[in-house]
């Protein structure tokens, strides 16, 4: 059965009755002639001929109302029309593109006997004479009678591999409804099958659909061609990189001489496209496999400008304005080797003096495998925070490894030198520093997420030099998104962040390792770093902490999200909070305008609901959803 059986009657007109290159035929006469330029003339004035919409409707008789939206919002005649468009070239030629679209709606829903009208002031625009079209149009009608929805008699697919690792669609089975989509799927669900069982080259082979209109019956068969079982053979370049031909082979991974994967295959573009370097990879399969069962791909890669620099800015009324920048260079020694430069000045416009930090990062890629990349880190800061002063250094080494797509894990061990004022005096805090990080982020968006949840965990144990005490420092941040109704409309977004010091006491560790709560990052509505435990007739950080957020995110425009949210901390003096630790909550409302490529403009404002607190209404401004 064709699947496009929709007949139409074109009649081109002889030649001898078009005008030929606008020129009129001498026998129209000086009358005419003259008659012709005048109304060319009034047209030019604007005198005559002032456009009227065209008037098109869609009738879909016995049709649901799903059905009905389907086929308005794929006619392309509707839309022109919805655009204003009044020139009748344009308009027939949506009309008998409509034609093979609304069939082919109907077919993806089962619907494989309609019948399909389109009239133009009453003519069937598939009998209008394309070279000799009316001079105008004013109303188009659609009509559409889907007639019965099939179901499938005979659904076969064969052969299949055994065991199968993708599901052959359930809707693809005797009784259920049929739809071309439904064919699709399981010619693509078969194929998959035989590529996962080691065959890059499988494909259908053949099909034989055939319905019957009596019955509203769709038997279909399709057949396999799986092709041989073939090895991965070498990868090959296609396109000169400013990135050295071994690096970008080490960096693949490609699996040469394993049985063919489409996991394997991806891993190895997926590798080169995390480095940062590229524009775009793409690698494909050459045409004919070699005698020794191996097939050879090839690698098309696009680079990316080497030097990247970003800016960032935040402002709040409690904590100032906040001011960042990157500078990163993505092929630095002709390796992919990234460096990255980070300055970050905040506290500008607060009560407190202004804070700083310098950091610089390298990364090597595939240093100990095409997953595992060595990092080397350098970092300085000076921190003037509400309860305590601190300047501090910091260096490292590490590596990193990418177990997938979402999940990373970091190692590094370090050196960090600190010397802190707070409520205890001046002190100098030495320690050899451990970094341990686990980070899963399964959200369906990072600027904006609408579902799914991230995951952060983090362990530094410090050994203390020169008197200065050893523990560790647990952190933990859990966030999870969730749509209501189906839509993307209304978002539920939650946060909980904890945070532990076990070993020494309050008083023995350094302030930059204990937990504060307030400010945009934990308790909006109270001050930046306001909340901590009494400690020597001030405050003190806490060793233990959590901070839990709530959101309701409702998108009432294309590009504006109105939000509501509220927050609440906690901290302790012991490494875990308790009913009995003070506390402090806020809550308010924001706005968010979306700029595509870079996240939400963010303003919120918030008011103290818990705690001591005379600070009252506080705002904060952003790039990118608070979490």
């Amino acid at each position: 059965m064709s699947l496009y059986r929709v007949q139409r009657r074109r009649t081109l007109q002889s030649p001898k009755h078009l005008w030929s290159g606008g020129a009129i035929a001498p026998r129209q006469g000086w009358v005419r002639t003259l008659c012709s330029l005048a109304v060319a003339a009034l047209l030019l004035c604007g005198g005559v001929g002032k456009a009227f919409a065209v008037e098109a409707r869609l009738d879909a008789p016995g049709s649901d109302g799903d059905l009905r939206d389907r086929l308005r919002a794929a006619s392309a005649t509707l839309s022109a029309s919805a655009r204003g468009e009044t020139g009748v070239q344009p308009l027939l030629a949506a009309a008998l593109s409509d034609y093979r679209t609304l069939v082919q709606v109907l077919y993806d829903q089962g619907y494989f006997s309609p019948v399909v009208q389109i009239r133009m002031d009453g003519r069937e625009a598939a009998s209008i004479q394309l070279l000799n079209p009316p001079r105008s149009i004013d109303q188009i009608a659609i009509t559409v009678r889907p007639g019965r929805q099939f179901t499938f008699g005979r659904a076969e697919i064969a052969p299949l591999p055994s065991p199968q690792e993708v599901d052959i669609p359930e809707a693809f089975a005797s009784g259920r409804t049929a739809t071309t989509a439904v064919l699709r799927d399981a010619a693509n669900a078969g194929v998959e099958n035989w590529r996962y069982a080691g065959h890059p080259q499988a494909d259908v082979g053949g099909q034989s659909i055939t319905a019957n209109h009596i019955e509203a019956r769709l038997n279909a068969s399709l057949r396999l061609a799986p092709g041989p079982r073939l090895r991965f053979g070498q990868l090959k370049l296609a396109s000169a990189s400013a990135v050295r031909p071994d690096a970008i082979q080490r960096i693949a991974g490609f699996p040469t001489g394993e049985v063919f994967h489409p996991d394997l295959l991806s891993q190895s573009a997926t590798r080169l496209r995390r480095t940062g370097s590229f524009a775009s990879v793409t690698v494909r399969p050459e045409e004919r496999a070699n005698p020794d069962g191996t097939l050879d791909y090839v690698a098309t890669i696009e680079d990316l400008p080497p030097r990247r620099l970003t800016f960032g800015a935040e402002i709040s009324s409690s904590d100032g304005l906040e001011v960042s920048g990157t500078w990163t260079h993505r092929n630095l020694f002709g390796g992919a080797e990234r460096l990255r430069f980070e300055t970050r000045l905040s506290g500008i416009g607060s009560a407190n003096d202004l804070d700083g930090r310098i950091a610089v990062r390298l990364d090597r890629p595939a240093a100990f495998g095409p997953d595992d990349s060595q990092f080397y880190l350098l970092e300085a800061e000076k921190l003037d925070e509400e309860h305590y002063t601190a300047t501090q250094g910091y260096g490292a080494f590490g590596v990193r490894r990418v177990y997938s797509d979402k999940l990373f894990g970091e190692a590094a061990l370090g050196f960090a030198s600190t010397l802190a004022e707070d409520v205890y005096g001046k002190r100098r805090f030495k320690f050899l520093l451990g970094r341990v990080r686990v980070e899963y982020d399964g959200r369906d968006s990072s600027l904006s997420a609408t579902s799914g949840y991230y995951l952060d965990a983090r362990v530094l144990p410090f050994i203390g030099v020169d008197g200065t005490k050893s523990g560790v420092q647990l952190r933990f941040d859990g966030r999870a998104y969730r749509s209501l109704g189906g839509s993307d409309r209304i978002v539920l977004a939650g946060r909980m962040q904890l945070g532990s010091v076990i070993g020494p006491s309050v008083s023995e560790v350094s302030p930059t390792l204990l937990f504060y709560s307030g400010g945009a990052g934990s308790v909006r509505g109270q001050e930046f770093q306001s909340l901590g435990v009494p400690a020597a007739g001030g405050i003190s950080g806490g060793r233990g902490y959590l901070a839990l957020s709530g959101e309701i995110r409702a998108r009432v425009a294309e590009k504006i999200t109105l939000v509501g949210f509220y927050d609440v901390g906690f901290v302790d003096s012991e490494s875990f909070v308790s009913s009995d630790s003070a506390r402090h909550a806020g809550a308010g409302v924001g706005l968010r305008y979306d700029v595509t490529g870079i996240g939400a403009i963010r303003l919120d404002l918030a008011y103290p609901v818990n705690g001591d607190t005379e600070d009252g209404l506080q705002f904060y401004i952003g790039i990118g959803q608070a979490f």
